[in-house]
């Protein structure tokens, strides 16, 4: 059962295209009922009211709608989370999980270092905006190590922090007066619901973008580095049929992703000219938007 508080949740294809590789079809040996609550707390709780009542073998959850299930113990959880799901309390450690929930975390330190290479395609860059949401699991983690890669290379990061959707527009509204030379804005889920007004906003203030997922660039950033969301969710139907089969959630350690793409928007790119050269983002690129 596909759980999620942002919609139709376009990744969860990956995850039925996951199943069918598996020879699971749906309305003969599996039934998959879909639950959304976009942008509303309590229809979330209400969801999880509901699945406490019904005969669900799994629960498979995106975004906010994990920390939604934390009071449900009696069902195995398969998430994807973008954050840390040791700092959310739902697993013990990513080795062993110890508790009803496991997955995979999109949250991966050494990636700090690899997004503050923005600077290789943009060499003037010296001040850093860093728009985090510190609502997110994990969040202190990362915004440490991005001020270790930052400063290692000579860059400022400037800390643009919001604690969820009601602030976004303030910390967008925040950019044009800190004197950015770039933005960097870490993956999760309400950026991730926003990211055509967040790369339009950092497009509109003349700052080439970072982002975490190529699903920013598709919207009009500039730059990402991180996982494929489609690919894990695909692969995530692997341990979907390890727990069906009888495997418990306890003893299936948390994944993180081992492959990572780096996509370019040319189109964005246009915006700013000669100030940026992609000459080596060009030859390392695993997508490129015309």
């Amino acid at each position: 059962m596909p759980l999620t508080a942002s919609g139709a949740d376009p990744f969860f294809d990956g995850f039925r295209a996951g199943l069918r590789a598996l020879g699971y079809a749906e309305g003969k040996n599996i039934v998959l009922r879909s639950h959304y609550a976009p942008g509303n707390p309590q229809s979330l709780r209400e969801v999880v009211s509901e699945l406490k009542r019904d005969d669900v073998d799994l629960v498979v959850s995106s975004g906010p709608a994990t920390r939604a299930m934390v009071g449900v113990t009696d069902i195995p959880v398969l998430f994807a989370q973008s954050g840390d799901p040791v700092a959310l309390g739902i697993v013990n450690s990513l080795a062993q999980p110890g508790t009803n929930f496991t997955g995979t975390t999109f949250l991966s330190l050494e990636l700090a270092g690899k997004r503050i290479e923005l600077k290789d395609a943009f060499p003037r860059l010296r001040r850093l905006a860093v728009l985090s949401n510190t609502d997110h699991p994990g969040e202190p983690s990362e915004w440490r190590a991005t001020q270790e890669a930052a400063k290692a290379v000579g860059v400022e990061p400037i800390y643009i922090d919001f604690s969820g959707a009601s602030e976004l527009d303030r910390a967008l509204s925040a950019l044009s007066a800190v004197r950015a030379d770039a933005m960097l804005t870490f993956p999760e889920p309400v950026t991730m619901v926003n990211r055509t007004k967040v790369a339009h906003i950092a497009a509109s203030n003349r700052l080439p973008s970072m982002f975490g997922w190529s699903e920013y660039c598709d919207a009009g950033g500039l730059l990402s580095y991180g996982a494929n969301q489609r690919d894990t969710y695909f692969l995530l139907a692997k341990y979907a049929d390890c727990i069906l089969r009888g495997a418990h959630p306890a003893d299936l350690p948390v994944v993180q992703p081992d492959k990572f793409e780096l996509a370019l928007n040319l189109k964005t790119a246009r915006l700013f000219g000669e100030d940026l050269d992609l000459s080596s983002i060009l030859f390392r690129a695993n997508k490129v938007l015309e």
